[in-house]
């Protein structure tokens, strides 16, 4: 792993102990505001180029943050249909805060680069050729460098390159830092990159950009770092894995005659409820540990065979997408298919039985406290969850980016959004990217946790030896730590 560390003038620094490393982070707050025009010396106007998942929330957090420190212009292009919403949200010709794409980039001194990464892959060239030299260009995606790895290009060298990353889609980002207007450090935490630094502000400028975003939390990572882990992770445990465990989860049950009510609460309700809270606050062993305390010798073991089950399937396939995405196969494929959207639209994601059931379960609940801990189901989502964070392990990713892409991003971030409004709603309030990688991995889940995991357990030949190290795993003492670096409100989905 390449040894990561940052110097800041501007903002405080500290180290936290994440097993055998050490990594440097910095803490968030509103009381840092006002450090923001210090962190942001040197640039008059933020462009926020874009107006898909991330673009409404940063720009809103961005104007929020700042006031009249630096002015935030939204930038579109001609005829984009998100003009009336980006005007809805304040951004207007009139008062100079809504343009045109390439002249809010040519008039920007720090220039955010969010819209789609087919896009992204069309309008590169013409948005290099409008930077001017020492302009800061900043990216939530390592997407971009990606493909011009790909491509065998380079980013123009008289520019700073940074990115900000929140671990959490868009709206996540816009509604903990409004529901947390009133209690420091409410907001999602982000990662940093710095791929270029010709001005010698980049780090500033990029702790700023998060800062004001409302991180409560700032980790340190590499723009290629952050694509592989980002772009597996959403194809496999935060969104395409999480897809397909439900959806194998709601069958079997069906199989052994539960009811299609329970069979929905005991897969999608027990995942997104009471799973997902005890893993933010306790991890996944404190999964295994609300089954011990409750004296639940079957459950303790129904979960260890689960979970030695499912860790092989959610192995083998996150090695496979993590093979893609480096390779370049999986951004071809994402550009390849936003050249056929127009023709070959996303459709929904929720239409099997089991979502239409999720809508009248949905209605009743009245409290969660009615929805079960199914040892079965946590089961194999640790083990899926588990062997996502061991692949990024070993392929040498910081463990605080294993962390959050592999648990906190899913628990804290998306799960609200399946739990409250459904599936659906989760992956296509996501980035294009994210939800076309959803759609091509989760029926893989799916299948392999069918055909492979569950036999398996119902047949008796289920290999112990991924349980056998999953208590003294390291991750343990990660999310620990992590745990304490959580928003400081728990998000909340109408």
């Amino acid at each position: 792993m390449e040894a990561l560390d940052f110097d800041t003038a501007v903002f405080d620094k500290e180290y936290v102990a994440l097993g055998d490393r050490r990594e440097a982070v910095v803490r968030g707050g509103r009381h840092l505001f006002d450090r923001l025009p210090a962190a942001f010396e040197g640039v008059g106007q933020i462009g926020v180029i874009g107006w898909g998942s991330q673009g409404p929330a940063q720009a809103q957090n961005l104007r929020d943050s700042l006031g009249d420190a630096v002015k935030v212009v939204v930038g579109l292009r001609e005829g984009s249909l998100s003009r009336d919403s980006a005007r809805a949200a304040g951004f207007t010709e009139e008062d100079g805060s809504l343009g045109e794409m390439l002249e809010v980039v040519a008039a920007s001194d720090m220039v955010l680069l969010l819209i789609s990464d087919a896009a992204l892959a069309e309008n590169y060239a013409d948005i290099f050729t409008a930077l001017r030299p020492g302009t800061t260009l900043g990216l939530s995606h390592g997407f971009l460098l990606g493909h011009l790895t790909d491509t065998g290009e380079r980013f123009p060298q008289d520019v700073d390159v940074i990115a900000v990353c929140p671990k959490g889609m868009g709206p996540s980002v816009r509604a903990l830092y409004v529901q947390g207007s009133t209690v420091n450090g409410a907001g999602i935490n982000a990662s940093f990159a710095v791929e270029q630094d010709v001005t010698g502000r980049a780090v500033e400028r990029a702790l700023g950009w998060s800062v004001a975003l409302g991180a409560p939390f700032t980790f340190q990572t590499t723009l290629r770092s952050e694509y592989l882990s980002d772009l597996t992770g959403e194809r496999a445990m935060l969104l395409g894995g999480v897809h397909g465990i439900v959806e194998s989860l709601y069958r079997r049950y069906r199989d052994e005659k539960m009811s299609e009510d329970d069979a929905f609460r005991h897969s999608v309700e027990s995942v997104t409820g009471p799973l997902s809270r005890i893993i933010s606050k306790d991890g996944l062993i404190g999964v295994y540990e609300r089954l011990a305390d409750e004296d639940k010798d079957k459950d303790k073991e129904v979960f260890a065979e689960a979970y030695s089950a499912a860790y092989p399937v959610g192995l083998e396939l996150t090695a496979e997408i993590y093979d893609e995405v480096s390779s370049g196969n999986e951004i071809r494929s994402v550009i390849l298919a936003g050249k056929r959207l127009d023709r070959f639209p996303m459709g929904r994601v929720d239409q099997a039985d089991m979502w239409r059931v999720g809508q009248s379960v949905r209605a009743a609940r009245e409290t969660d406290a009615e929805v079960p801990l199914d040892p079965f189901t946590a089961g194999v989502f640790c083990g899926v969850m588990m062997a996502q964070a061991d692949l990024l392990l070993e392929r040498g990713h910081p463990y605080s980016e294993i962390a959050n892409e592999s648990v906190i991003e899913a628990v804290d971030s998306l799960n609200p959004y399946m739990h409250a409004r459904g599936v659906a709603y989760m992956v296509d309030n996501c980035s294009t990217t994210a939800r076309l990688g959803a759609r091509k991995w989760a029926p893989r889940f799916d299948y392999l946790l069918t055909q492979r995991a569950y036999p398996a357990v119902d047949d008796k030949t289920v290999d112990r030896s991924p349980f056998e190290a999953f208590e003294g795993h390291v991750l343990h003492q990660v999310l620990e730590v992590c745990s304490r670096m959580r928003p400081s409100v728990d998000i909340f989905v109408e």
